[in-house]
Formats: C-alpha cells, sequence, structure tokens
C-alpha cells in the first residue's frame, strides 16, 4: 500500500492551491478561520465562483459536466479549499442529490436539472427526516399518492438544513403504505415554490436559523419528477447516504480547526498548560489516524481494488473528532467563549477582552456540533452496520 502521493499528483496539489487561493474572496476566508456565521451570499457566492470554474461539482464525471477527478484528485482539491478557508460546498445539490440524478435519473432529468447545480445557481434542501422517523427512516410517514400526471404531497419533514433558503427539495416519500417499510417509498424532486409548501424555522439556542420544518399540504408534484421507479427510492437512498456520510467525516475541516484550536490556545494563554497540550496531542493523533483511513481508502481505488465499505465507519470518527476539537476550542478560551449576541457579532462586536472576537462563536459551534454524531445516521445506528459489513 503506497500512501504517497506521486509528482504528478502534487503538481495538481500546487494548480488548484494557486486557483484556490487567487480566486477565494478574502472576507469570506477571514470567516471561515475564525469561525463566524456564513450568510446565504457568502456561501452562494463561492459557489458560483467554483461552478464558473466547473469546480462545483468536483467528483462527477465528465460526461455530467464535472472535471472528471480521480479519487486522489478530489481529496486534493478538498484539502486545499479547506486550508486555504474556504466555506464547505453546501452538499445537498452537487454532492448528495447530483449523483442519484446521474445514476437512477432520466437523460431529460440530468438535462433539466443538473446545470443548475453544477453553476450553484439553483439551491437544493434535503427532505429526508420527519417527527417520527429520524435514524429509523424507513418510517417514514410523508405520503405522495399518484394522481394521472400527477403525485399529491402531504406530510412533513424536520431539521431541514438551511430549508429556508431551498429553491428545490429532494424527497423521500410514501408511495406505498401497505409495502414493507422500505419497500413503499419513492424519491421526489419537488420546487420549493409550489403551492402548499410552508417553511417555518427551528431557531436554536444560540438564536441561529440553521434548520427548519417543511410541510406539504395537498403539494401538486409533476410525475416526471419522479426518480428512477416508484417505490424502489430506499434504494436511491442509501445511494446518496453513502455520499453523505463520507462527506460528514471531513477530514480536511478536522486538519484546519486542529491548527485553529492551536492558535485559540496560544491566544488565551493556555498551550502551554500540559493538560491543554495533552488533549491537543490525543486529538492530533485521531485526525492524523482519520487521515490515514482515507487515504488507506484513496490508495485501494487508485490501484483498482475495491475498498471496504468504510463510509460509516468514517462518519464516526469524523464526527467524534469534530466534537471534540469544538470542546477544546471552548474550554480553551474559557468564561469568553460563553457571550453570543447574534446582532452584536454582525455588527462587528471584538470585546472587552483582547482577543474575544474569535471566542464569542465557541459555545453556540460547540453545541451546534452535538448533532454531528446524529445526523446522516447516528453513529450507535452506524457501528451496527460496520460490525456487519466490515468486520462480518
Amino acid at each position: 500500500m503506497d500512501l504517497a502521493f506521486t509528482a504528478e499528483e502534487q503538481q495538481f496539489r500546487e494548480e488548484v492551491r494557486a486557483w484556490v487561493r487567487a480566486h477565494l474572496p478574502a472576507d469570506i476566508a477571514a470567516k471561515v478561520h475564525d469561525g463566524l456565521h456564513l450568510t446565504r451570499d457568502d456561501m452562494q457566492r463561492w459557489a458560483r465562483i467554483l461552478g464558473a470554474r466547473g469546480w462545483l461539482g468536483y467528483g462527477w464525471p465528465r460526461q455530467f459536466g464535472g472535471p472528471g477527478w480521480n479519487a486522489v484528485q478530489k481529496h486534493l482539491f478538498e484539502e486545499e479549499c479547506a486550508q486555504a478557508g474556504a466555506p464547505r460546498i453546501v452538499p445537498f445539490g452537487p454532492v448528495m442529490v447530483a449523483p442519484v440524478i446521474m445514476a437512477f435519473g432520466t437523460p431529460e432529468q440530468q438535462r433539466r436539472f443538473l446545470p443548475g447545480i453544477a453553476s450553484g445557481d439553483v439551491w437544493w434542501s434535503q427532505g429526508y427526516s420527519e417527527p417520527g422517523a429520524g435514524s429509523d427512516l424507513a418510517s417514514l410517514k410523508t405520503r405522495a399518492e399518484r394522481r394521472g400526471d400527477k403525485y399529491v404531497v402531504n406530510g412533513q419533514k424536520t431539521w431541514t438544513t438551511l430549508g429556508q433558503y431551498g429553491e428545490w427539495i429532494f424527497c423521500l416519500v410514501r408511495t406505498d403504505p401497505q409495502a414493507k417499510k422500505q419497500q413503499g417509498i419513492s424519491f421526489l424532486l419537488i420546487d420549493m415554490k409550489s403551492p402548499g409548501i410552508t417553511v417555518r424555522p427551528i431557531i436554536m439556542l444560540d438564536g441561529g436559523h440553521e434548520v427548519n420544518e417543511v410541510f406539504f399540504d395537498d403539494v401538486e408534484v409533476p410525475a416526471e419528477n419522479l426518480i428512477g421507479e416508484e417505490n424502489q427510492g430506499w434504494t436511491y437512498a442509501k445511494h446518496l447516504l453513502s455520499h453523505e456520510r463520507t462527506n460528514i467525516a471531513d477530514v480536511n475541516r478536522a486538519k484546519r480547526e486542529l491548527e485553529r484550536l492551536k492558535r485559540i490556545a496560544a491566544a488565551e494563554g493556555v498551550y502551554d498548560d500540559p493538560r491543554m497540550r495533552d488533549q491537543i496531542a490525543l486529538l492530533e493523533v485521531d485526525v492524523v489516524a482519520l487521515e490515514m483511513m482515507v487515504l488507506r481508502v484513496l490508495s485501494a481505488e487508485k490501484s483498482g481494488r475495491n475498498p471496504l465499505d468504510v463510509a460509516g465507519l468514517l462518519k464516526i470518527r469524523g464526527s467524534e473528532i469534530q466534537q471534540r476539537y469544538t470542546e477544546l476550542m471552548m474550554l480553551a478560551a474559557g468564561p469568553y467563549s460563553l457571550p453570543f449576541i447574534p446582532e452584536a457579532m454582525e455588527a462587528g462586536w471584538q470585546g472587552d477582552h483582547v482577543g474575544a472576537a474569535h471566542c464569542a462563536p465557541l459555545a453556540a459551534t460547540y453545541f451546534n456540533m452535538r448533532k454531528t454524531t446524529i445526523y446522516g445516521g447516528s453513529n450507535e445506528v452506524q457501528r451496527n452496520i460496520v460490525a456487519q459489513t466490515v468486520l462480518g
């Protein structure tokens, strides 16, 4: 197993690094490096810059307008973007629904939907979780009844991330209530401007509006927006979730945030504390181990071998690491991590304490990241999957 990059791969890295640093807006990078709130405009601006270069769908094959990069090139692109301070690509369009449309959509659906995703012009949302169907997603109850050339959708989705910005939403809906749980589900693409759709914000403890409830009341959806076959949506959902879980792991962001943790600890005068140094060292070992796991998968793919199905394992370790570095940042800042007044932050509050600007978001981020071991399939469920598929 060769975990070293070739000369050609290093050259590719340098080309990507130069382009990203030349085109990434400085104000966006500054927000990312300090963990500050990104607006819709921030995220959309970077998406359109990447889209104009043909790199928003950086994992796409050439036949669908992507760069056709191999697994190693995709990893290097992600690493350089993270280190430069680029926002994470909002995954719902280019990373999640696009591969489903490519694999299971009709040629007409591919021509209709993929260009808007590739350019960054169309914002997609995900309609999976429901009040009674989270980790047990197959228990979903949102109903889609076929009536001639359309479906009529009724039900509710919840925890819809950034759904307040959504222009289209891909949804799992129940089309056969008599079938077994996984066998009666279909995959629909729904225009969020359709009559009958209501988006209701869920305001979190830190005052942030990141997630939403989405209600469907007699929403009419053209039957041509069905992906694949009716009642086969669970198959397509599993295809999508494998992309989501790998994306959640995000080892490159972990490497960047590890360096941010060190900067905060140094600014707050605790970097030389032996206990803090021990905790940072333990975290760094875990980050390196996660990166080695990713590189093993890349090495297997590059040599033509099928790697183990480790999407769940990557999700488990990656999400736990995210929780750990946000916790250590908060501990390093101490009491200065507690105050978080969104209005003051948006107005450019610098605080009374030298360096407090980088402390203010830390407690809110810590609480927000408690979700990472739950969404995308809870880690408890993922451990069962890993036990069955990897350990045997």
